[in-house]
């Protein structure tokens, strides 16, 4: 499935809630319904920063494709990288890169986060396209 199709599930499954609290609910469930990072992957590497809570995400490049696992100690945050996650694992580095992730002004999330998780959000986009241009270069 393409990034951008990914997105327009996303957008549609925001869509199917009236309110802000549901949405935060919804994100709680993704975070939770997220598989725990293994803890060797839970090393100061891996965080990100910019973040006010801890995230961790670990990349590997795997038959041309990034694969993402990720976590958080804010319930919250682990379903916004829970998101990114389902949308950037298993693409290549180069559509990565390309990605416009439009989700985040169509689900209302830069618009209902805190300004602290909101500069969250972008520093995590940020890093997951800086792995992207990393497994671009060496793969090459």
């Amino acid at each position: 499935m393409s990034i951008n199709e990914i997105q327009d599930e996303i957008i549609l499954e925001f869509s199917a809630f009236d309110d802000w609290m549901d949405k935060y609910a919804y994100l709680i469930e993704l975070g939770n319904g997220m598989q725990e990072m293994q803890k060797d992957y839970k090393i100061d590497k891996n965080l990100i920063d910019g973040c006010q809570s801890k995230v961790w995400f670990n990349a590997e490049l795997v038959d041309g494709k990034i694969l993402f696992t990720a976590d958080s100690d804010a319930i919250i945050t682990k379903g916004i990288a829970s998101l990114l996650k389902r949308i950037l694992s298993g693409q290549t580095p180069e559509d990565i890169l390309n990605a416009e992730l439009y989700f985040i002004e169509k689900t209302g999330l830069q618009q209902h986060l805190s300004p602290t998780r909101s500069n969250g959000l972008m520093s995590m986009v940020k890093q997951l396209k800086l792995y992207a241009l990393a497994y671009k270069s060496i793969s090459k």
